[in-house]
Parts: structure tokens; C-alpha cells; sequence
């Protein structure tokens, strides 16, 4: 037996330990969408318990395990039974379900569900992963967020970690790339491109130095699948790192992530050390004469830097700025050699791959878009949180059999972040893959999705996005930089109601330009927002330019807000958060507004439970 198989028979044996604990053992879910929910107080709540009590437990901190609307979680794991999911735990709730539940009987507090690998029914309580929003999913690459201490190396080595890379180094380098052909993979970052190729290129391209990148700079508004994935399970990232490098032949690599990623940077840089440690980072991996370092790289946050070269340039201490191609990063890229960018997604789905074989992989998406995609799931949804799903899935599944559809009406849907396009409900059939968005102007991106309902107003959002990659442009080029402020200004008017028809003409005409025109993805990719509302959506600019009429009432200068009497019933949530005390009114009767004292925050609008607030249109600006 050698080092790691010892290793591997350990680590089992404390996992099976750990699930059949004398003790109870509690999970609490401290991803970044967890801690922003409370999980901090929930899991101080709960060491003071351990600490100052005649209960005795243990507890682990897990990542985010998907339905962030859920969050915080806590789940308790009794002797001799499975493991049982609290949602939307806080700091009082903890204690009661430690005393009440882990300690007591059992049946005076329901669980969500429980986490045991079988589906079925425990003690009344169904699976969690029959939930609405995960019987639908495939977890490949997210199957053990929300299972194991990410923190833990032993919990992931339990878990068949590290069997793709031994497998790699058994198969060797040109085997391990037909793998990966065979299994279809392509980049998750938004491209696309076939994952294999990228390899072969790197791998064939000469130069006896190479490098190997992870692109973890995710950028785009509502997009945390990259974070997510890094803070609930961080070695898989690293095994794929290590399964591709070795296929590339590269012993040098980088993780860029940017700064803002503070649990996913510590949680990396403690899954690095643990590696190290046990020889499965550095000199000579697993006696198989292969050496590599991984270094992390901090960004400052540009938007620009997902694109490839743009990151190149930042790795090597310059300005991130984009250069024009060929050459291609695989001929020459980071100093000048050979260089792979593969994005987080990608490489975490690598080891799945070595490990079960590429013909596995091969069996879920469709004929030209195989396996699984990860999405952030937000907007006007009424399940938000992160999935994974297989390719050739509809908008309609996600956004109703997983999201739980809308509260209002269905109106779009943005995919691909602020460069993709925003669809409409005759796209609500369509399946999600490359091609099938592609031929409706949007894109898949690294995996945003959005969803708006008929208060979204869509000449708005266009603005919002343009606003957003105008500011992340890098300057560098002319119909980027120049395109893409010009284009703000014009949809700017628009929402102001003073545009006319002629700037709608010209609106299309900048984004056709900066399409066709841009030096790299950001500016081909720019104007995507503005080209498809255009097109799906024309009749509501013609509102803001003749009507001066914005019917989804978000546009400031083109809306004043009211009460209508005989819908509100007084019960003041209005008055609560309004900024100014332009509301008022007794409880339990109609309010009133004050016109005058109103900022049109939209606040009142947005939390009326009785559609109490009316938003009218009837601001003429001549």
C-alpha cells in the first residue's frame, strides 16, 4: 500500500466515523450567500452552546449547497440517523433545534428535508434532493457543495478525491486529452470552445516552458457560480488543475481570482497548503515525477480581465488591456509562452471526468453541448440560488420547475451576464445550449441568468448593462470606448423622455459598430442587451420616445406614484420604508402621498403586498 492509498483508507475511515458519530453532528452552511444571510450568528450561536452546556456535539462549517433563498443552514446529524436540513436558520432558531432536536424529541421540530444519498422517505421527512428546486438538477461538479468541509482535505479524499488525477497519470498525458474529447467538454466560461482542442494546441505548441491558468475572475452582476464553487469545494478545482497541467505539460500555474473573493481566496490557499502536505502538490505528485506550483493571483476587480489576454497582462504586472490575436495565448501567452486559460467550472469538472471516463460525461446535454452547467438563478424568480443542470434543458424548467416562477408576469429573461441578450417568453421553450442562444442573439456566458416579470422595464435594463461594460471598458479601442458611452447617452434620454425617433437609429446603428468593430469579447459582446430589447422589445421604446410613457413605472422622470383608497388596507409597510415620510396614514387606513416630498425610490411600489401603489405614467416631457 502506498503513502496516498494509506491516505485514502484513512480518510474513509474518519468519514464513515463521522457519519456514525455517537455524538450529533452539526453542519452549518457558511458560504458567502450563507454568511451574508446571518451564518455568523448562527454559528456562534451554536459554539456557545458546545462550549458552555452539558451538550456535546460537533460542528463544521460546509459551502452553499445551491437554494440561496433557503440560506442560512443548519443541518443536524443524530447517532444511528441521517442528516437533517433547518432553513432559514438565525441565532435563537440554532439553539432551539440544538436542544429541541439533536437532543431531544425529534418530532417537535419538521426539517426541510434530509441529505442521505438514497432517495426516500425518513421519519416522515422526504429527501432535500426532492425538493422542487433540486429534483430537476445533476450535480457533477457541485456534488459535494454543502456536503464537506471544504477546509477538510481528508473530507474530499473520503469523497473519491484525487481518483481522476491517479487515473491521469495511469492513462498519460495524450490519453487523458482524448478523455476529455470523448467526453464533449467544452469551456464553461462562455466560449465555448471544445476544452480538448485548447489542450492539444498548448500541448503541441513549441517551447519547453508552459503555463497553465485558471480564470476565477467573475465579473458579471448576479454571477457567483466561479465563488461558489471555490468556497464549497475548492480541491476539485485544484485536482482539475493539476489533470490539465499535466496533459499540457506545464509545471507552472495560476489561479487569477479577484480580491473581492475573500473565503474563496482562504479556503484555496488552505486547500493548497493541505495539499502540499500530503504530496499532492509540488515536486514529484504521487511519485509520478510530475512538479507543480500554483500561485494565486489577486485581481483589482476589472471586468475586463475575464478576457484572456486582458489577464495575461495583468499576471505579468501590466495594464489589463486586451492584444490583438493571433498569436493565440496556446502559441504564445504569458511571458511570451505557451499558455492555457481554462475558467473554474471547466477545470472542477475535469476530475469528474478522469474519474468516471468521458463516455459517462458524454451521456448528459446534447449532440453538440455535453454534460452539466452550473447557473446563478436571480431577478424576479421565486427560487434563486445556484444550479446545475444538464445542457439542452429549457428556459421554461429552470425558470418554473426549478425557479418556482414568477410572483408577476413572466417578461424576459437576461442569459450570459451584461453580455447577453435578453430573451422573451416566446424563448421559453428554448433549450439551453450554445447554439440554441446564439441563434436568439444572446449567449451562455459563464452562467448568469436573470429573470424579470412585468414590472422590469426593458429600455432600463439595456441601460443598466450598457452603463456597466461602458465603465469596465479598458479604453483601448475606439468603438468600445467611444461606442458603448454613446450608447448610455442615448438610452439615458430615453428613459428620461426626451429622446426621438432618429436616436433609435442611431442607437442600432453605434451597436452594430461596436459589435462588428471592438478588439475583444467585451465590445463584440457589448451591445447585446441593446440589439435583442431592440428587437424584442421595439414597442416599448417607441413608449418612452412617443408616449414619453414608461409602463413598468421605473423610470423616474416618466412616472409619479400614488395610493389607490380602495385597494390599500393601512397596514403601513409603506410607511415603514419610505425614505422621506411622503406616506402617511393611520393603521388601518388609506394612506396618503405627498407628491411633493416623493423621491421615487420605487420602495412603496415594490413592497405593497395589495398592488395598493400606482405607478402612472403621465409626466409629458415636451
Amino acid at each position: 500500500m502506498n503513502d496516498f492509498e494509506q491516505l485514502q483508507k484513512t480518510a474513509k475511515e474518519q468519514w464513515e466515523m463521522l457519519q456514525h458519530s455517537s455524538d450529533p453532528v452539526v453542519y452549518v452552511g457558511m458560504g458567502t450567500c450563507g454568511l451574508a444571510s446571518g451564518a455568523s450568528d448562527v454559528w456562534k450561536s451554536i459554539q456557545k452552546i458546545r462550549d458552555n452546556s452539558k451538550y456535546k456535539f460537533q460542528t463544521i462549517k460546509v459551502g452553499c449547497i445551491g437554494p440561496c433563498y433557503l440560506e442560512p443552514f443548519l443541518d443536524v446529524q443524530k447517532p444511528g440517523s441521517s442528516r437533517f436540513t433547518f432553513n432559514n436558520v438565525d441565532a435563537d432558531r440554532a439553539e432551539k433545534i440544538i436542544k429541541e432536536f439533536a437532543f431531544g424529541d425529534e418530532s417537535k421540530l419538521k426539517p426541510l428535508g434530509h441529505l442521505g444519498d438514497k432517495i426516500e422517505t425518513i421519519n416522515g421527512i422526504k429527501s432535500f434532493w426532492e425538493l422542487p428546486m433540486l429534483k430537476h438538477q445533476k450535480r457533477i461538479v457541485l456534488r459535494n457543495c454543502g456536503i464537506i468541509d471544504p477546509e477538510n482535505i481528508m473530507h474530499y479524499i473520503a469523497r473519491d478525491g484525487f481518483s481522476g488525477l491517479i487515473n491521469a497519470f495511469e492513462k498519460g498525458p495524450e490519453e487523458v486529452i482524448e478523455e476529455i474529447r470523448i467526453s464533449g467538454l467544452r469551456g464553461r466560461g462562455g466560449a465555448g470552445f471544445p476544452t480538448y482542442k485548447k489542450w492539444q494546441f498548448c500541448r503541441e505548441a513549441k517551447g519547453k516552458l508552459k503555463y497553465l491558468i485558471c480564470n476565477a475572475d467573475e465579473g458579471d452582476p448576479g454571477a457567483f457560480m466561479n465563488r461558489s464553487l471555490i468556497e464549497g469545494d475548492p480541491f476539485a478545482l485544484l485536482e482539475g488543475m493539476i489533470i490539465a497541467a499535466y496533459a499540457l505539460g506545464a509545471n507552472q500555474a495560476y489561479i487569477y481570482i479577484r480580491a473581492e473573493y475573500p473565503l474563496a481566496i482562504e479556503r484555496l490557499n488552505i486547500a493548497i497548503a493541505q495539499m502540499k502536505q500530503a504530496g499532492l502538490l509540488g515536486r514529484n505528485i504521487l511519485d509520478s515525477g510530475f512538479n507543480l506550483e500554483i500561485k494565486l493571483k489577486e485581481g483589482a476587480g476589472a471586468f475586463v480581465c475575464g478576457e484572456e489576454t486582458a489577464l495575461i497582462a495583468s499576471i505579468e504586472g501590466e495594464r489589463g488591456m486586451p492584444r490583438s490575436r493571433p498569436p493565440y495565448p496556446a502559441l504564445s501567452g504569458l511571458n511570451g509562452n505557451p499558455t492555457t486559460i481554462n475558467n473554474v467550472e471547466t477545470l472542477g469538472t475535469i476530475p469528474n471526468i478522469l474519474r468516471n471516463g468521458g463516455d459517462w460525461y458524454n451521456q448528459y446535454g446534447t449532440a453538440n453541448s455535453k454534460g452539466t452547467k452550473t447557473f446563478a438563478l436571480v431577478g424576479k424568480v421565486r427560487r434563486t440560488g445556484l444550479i446545475e443542470v444538464p445542457l439542452g434543458i429549457t428556459l421554461r424548467e429552470i425558470i418554473y420547475d426549478i425557479g418556482g416562477g414568477t410572483i408577476k408576469p413572466f417578461k424576459a429573461v437576461q442569459t450570459g451576464g451584461p453580455s447577453g441578450g435578453c430573451l422573451t417568453e416566446e424563448h421559453i421553450d428554448l433549450p439551453i445550449d450554445y447554439e440554441s442562444l446564439s441563434e436568439a442573439g444572446s449567449i451562455m456566458g459563464s452562467g448568469g441568468l436573470i429573470v424579470m416579470d412585468e414590472n422590469s422595464c426593458m429600455v432600463d435594463v439595456a441601460k443598466y448593462f450598457l452603463n456597466f461594460t461602458s465603465e469596465e471598458s479598458c479604453g483601448k479601442c475606439t468603438p468600445c470606448r467611444i461606442g458603448t458611452k454613446r450608447m448610455v447617452e442615448i438610452l439615458e434620454k430615453f428613459t428620461k423622455g426626451i429622446g426621438n425617433i432618429d436616436d433609435l437609429a442611431t442607437l442600432e446603428s453605434i451597436a452594430k459598430t461596436v459589435k462588428n468593430g471592438s478588439l475583444c469579447g467585451l465590445g463584440q459582446t457589448a451591445p447585446n442587451p441593446v440589439l435583442t430589447t431592440l428587437k424584442y422589445f421595439y414597442r416599448e421604446y417607441l413608449e418612452h420616445i412617443e408616449d414619453k410613457r414608461c409602463a413598468s413605472a421605473v423610470c423616474r422622470d416618466l412616472v409619479e406614484y400614488r395610493v389607490i383608497k380602495e385597494k390599500c388596507t393601512g397596514c403601513q409597510r409603506c410607511v415603514e420604508v419610505c425614505p422621506t415620510g411622503a406616506i402617511t396614514g393611520p393603521r388601518s387606513e388609506p394612506h396618503n402621498l405627498d407628491p411633493e416630498k416623493c423621491i421615487k425610490c420605487r420602495a412603496c411600489y415594490e413592497i405593497c403586498r395589495f398592488d395598493a401603489i400606482a405607478g402612472d405614467a403621465i409626466i409629458i416631457v415636451s
